[in-house]
This record gives C-alpha cells, structure tokens and sequence, in this order.
C-alpha cells in the first residue's frame, strides 16, 4: 500500500482529508479509486491503514480503518551535517540518507565548499529538500520524516553540538594513519536512543583549521573504512554501518 504523511490539522475524528500534491499522486498516478486502501502517517510516528471514501479535484478524504503496530526508525537517532558539494549531491543525500533512517540533516558551509548558498538560494532549496525528504520516507515506508535544519558554518555547528551525546567526524587522515580511529569502535559503543551528529565534509575535506575546531569542540575523527569515500558516499556509509549493527546484528 502506498504511504502518505499528512500535516496534525488534516486528522479529524477517524476521517484523514489529503491535500495538495498527494491528491494529484492519489489520483493521477496511483489512480486509486473510492474504496481503495492507503496507509496515512500521522507527524507523531503513527500509521493508519485507511480507506478512500471521496475523491475531489482538490482533495481526498479517506477513513482509519486500523492502527498499525509498527516502528521501522533506527534504534538511535543520527543527525548527519553534511558539507555543501557541488550539483545535486545533498539532494542524493537526503534521499538516500533518508531511506537509511536519518533523523535529521544540516547543510554546512565548509570552507572548502566549492558552492556556496546565500539566504535566498536556501529558502528556495528548501522546498524541494523538504519534498526529497518526504517522498523518500513514503517510499520507505518510515515512521517519520527526517528533519532539514538551517544552514550552518563549522562553529554554529559545534555550538549546535551541545545538543548530541556523540560528536563524530569523517576524517580522511584517519584512514592513512596505522593507529587510527574505526568507525566500527565508534558505533559498538552507541546505545540505543542516544542522539549521534555525524559531521562528513564537501569534496575537498575538511580544512586543518576546522579539524582542530572540531577536535577542541568535542567531536571525534573516525576512519570509514581504508578507502577514500566520495563526500555523498561517506554518510551512507555510517548509516548503513549504524543499521546493520543494530538492526540486523541485533546489537544493544
């Protein structure tokens, strides 16, 4: 069944009225019909089958028929701060970061970054971030749809930091040295609920001077693996590293 996430306001009683884009989805592409079942996702992590019983040129109101008993959010919640890269990686990202299980996203201007966002340019990117993020979630079937925080540079971000209770960056100097620091210590040490923030840098990496902020703000270098993993692949990595451990491996 295809999955929808509908705004607080759109839950009446046991009715669900759908708006906007979902309605041309519903429609136009699924082309359900009266009667036809649809799974709706409330904003606090909760999924109701339900049954479409209208169908309007600008909306469809469908009715809960059920209540599932489901939960397919990683165990621990991992915010990844992403560099800004070139074309349309962060757009990859998200979408791939979010059938990952991310919980939330920062875009930061590293001094490296090769593009660089003024305030109208991120608003407008905004949107369809936000659109990247939803549908993403719908398609893999998550509770919740992970959250896209403002635009920040590194010492926002260390200031944010305070927040987290593991502070972890991918550090490409990690994996050219002997003694280095594994992604896989890091990750056999997390327990379940704790907020991890998992700092990965643009294309260039990350400058001497901002390894050294971060260091002194708390975070810790890891290696992901003896490769060098492009900017887009690197939170893949920790998310797919993070799943396993938990998910599959069954580990506490």
């Amino acid at each position: 069944m295809q999955r929808y996430f509908i705004p607080a306001t759109k839950w009446q009683g046991d009715k669900v009225i759908i708006s906007g884009d979902d309605v041309h989805h519903i429609t136009r592409v699924m082309r359900y019909k009266e009667g036809s079942k649809i799974i709706c996702n409330n904003p606090g992590g909760n999924a109701a089958i339900c049954v479409i019983d209208k169908l309007e040129h600008d909306y469809v109101q469908a009715t809960i028929m059920e209540w599932l008993d489901e939960n397919t959010e990683l165990p621990v919640n991992v915010t990844i701060a992403q560099g800004l890269a070139k074309g349309d990686k962060f757009d990859f990202v998200l979408q791939k970061g979010t059938e990952l299980g991310a919980a939330a996203f920062i875009p930061f201007q590293a001094e490296r970054s090769v593009v660089v966002w003024d305030k109208k340019k991120t608003e407008k990117k905004m949107q369809r971030f936000e659109k990247i993020v939803k549908e993403a979630s719908e398609q893999s079937h998550r509770n919740k749809i992970p959250e896209i925080r403002e635009m920040m540079n590194v010492d926002v971000l260390i200031r944010e930091s305070s927040n987290y209770d593991v502070l972890l960056f991918a550090y490409e100097e990690e994996a050219k040295t002997a003694e280095y620091q594994s992604f896989a210590a890091a990750v056999s040490s997390l327990k379940e609920q704790q907020n991890i923030l998992v700092c990965v840098g643009p294309e260039g990496g990350f400058s001497l001077q901002e390894v050294d902020k971060l260091k002194e703000g708390g975070f810790s270098p890891v290696r992901l693996g003896p490769r060098i993993l492009r900017t887009e692949t690197a939170p893949l990595y920790v998310l797919a590293s993070i799943s396993y451990h938990f998910e599959e491996l069954g580990c506490k």
